[in-house]
């Protein structure tokens, strides 16, 4: 497969900036790795430097860039990664055709809501009492669906994936493998010497067009229910716990903690490592940087910093302070010698 470097623009919503419209490209590549028949990107300035070394044939970039080798062609655009994705698709081959059927070695409830000539069912998949699955959706194998769980329509439950009893999940939800969802809420009082557990008789219901990475766990609620809101993206290796509730588009990335009851409103965006203490709320459209903890309510509509959590100049001024803190014990050992001396 072959696209031309006018095919190119047109493929991205781009302009060509440098090069012969008819020159042509079979591949793609990284920036580092590509050669004069690839198409590469720059969707990042810290790239830029492999962007002055690159031997491929053509560059997505963004508006205003004209640098870069001479024999490289330039496709300005938009969003140079969002067009290079549309790059990949066009030459990686197609995605598997989708085909109904329930596998033999399956274990389907007899009461479960499952058409063999809208589903498919991979072997060892178990699928629950009182369960339905909406046409179009795959379940992967050795996948367990509990009783009564409500799963929509095109939706993609990937192997080893499991959902707990009464858990409902909308269209076009993506699970990829060894999510857990309905899992027990982490709940337990303290009495008579003893931890004593704490029924979890709640459910987690998740919104259309989510995506829940591998290896991620989503509490069912104590009572109630756990809201994964339309269009959030959850990484791997996330903890979200009991009773939280996560609004539209929200982003969260590896290795975050939500505690129970905390809430984010939409399009909240929780970079790694971050930490959402107990019944917290964080405000439409934040940002919490990497390793935040927030341990109290945070306005909608900042970036914030650190732990405990503050907004980016505040962190930042403070980490400028803490550098100079050697520089400025030396300073203060100085005076008092001098002031020692004079007295």
């Amino acid at each position: 497969m072959t696209v031309s470097l006018a095919e190119l623009a047109a493929l991205v919503g781009g302009t060509v900036v440098r090069g012969d419209a008819d020159l042509v490209f079979c591949g793609m590549a990284s920036l580092a790795d590509a050669g004069p028949g690839d198409i590469s990107f720059l969707g990042n300035e810290k790239y830029h430097p492999q962007f002055l070394k690159t031997r491929a044939g053509a560059v997505l970039v963004a508006p205003g860039v004209s640098d870069g080798p001479e024999s490289v062609a330039l496709v300005a655009v938009g969003n140079p990664s969002l067009g290079f994705a549309a790059v990949v698709e066009r030459f990686t081959p197609p995605k598997p055709v989708f085909l109904a059927g329930v596998h033999l070695r399956a274990i389907v409830a007899e009461d479960a809501s499952v058409d063999p000539g809208e589903v498919r069912v991979h072997a060892g998949a178990v699928i629950g009492s009182g369960t339905s699955i909406g046409a179009g959706s795959e379940i992967g194998a050795n996948a367990v669906i509990g009783e009564r769980v409500k799963i929509g329509r095109n939706c993609l439950i990937h192997p080893n994936v499991v959902i707990r009893e009464n858990c409902v999940l909308g269209d076009r939800v993506i699970l990829q493998p060894g999510a857990i969802i309905g899992s027990d809420g982490f709940g337990y009082e303290f009495s008579n010497g003893r931890h004593v557990k704490i029924d979890q008789v709640g459910y987690v219901e998740i919104h259309d067009d989510v995506e829940i990475g591998a290896n991620t766990t989503v509490d069912r609620a104590r009572f109630g229910k756990t809201i994964i809101g339309e269009g959030t993206k959850i990484d791997n290796q996330v903890q979200v716990g009991h009773n939280v509730i996560l609004g539209k588009h929200v982003i969260v990335i590896a290795h975050t903690g939500l505690a129970g009851s905390c809430s984010l409103g939409d399009y909240v965006v929780a970079a790694a490592q971050v930490g959402v203490a107990g019944h917290v709320h964080i405000g439409d459209k934040a940002v919490l940087g990497g390793r935040t903890g927030a341990n109290r309510d945070l306005p909608g509509g900042v970036t914030y910093m650190g732990n405990p959590a503050q907004s980016m100049m505040d962190e930042q001024r403070q980490r400028a302070v803490i550098r100079k803190l050697p520089e400025m014990a030396k300073e203060l050992r100085e005076m008092k010698k001098k002031l020692g001396e004079v007295g």
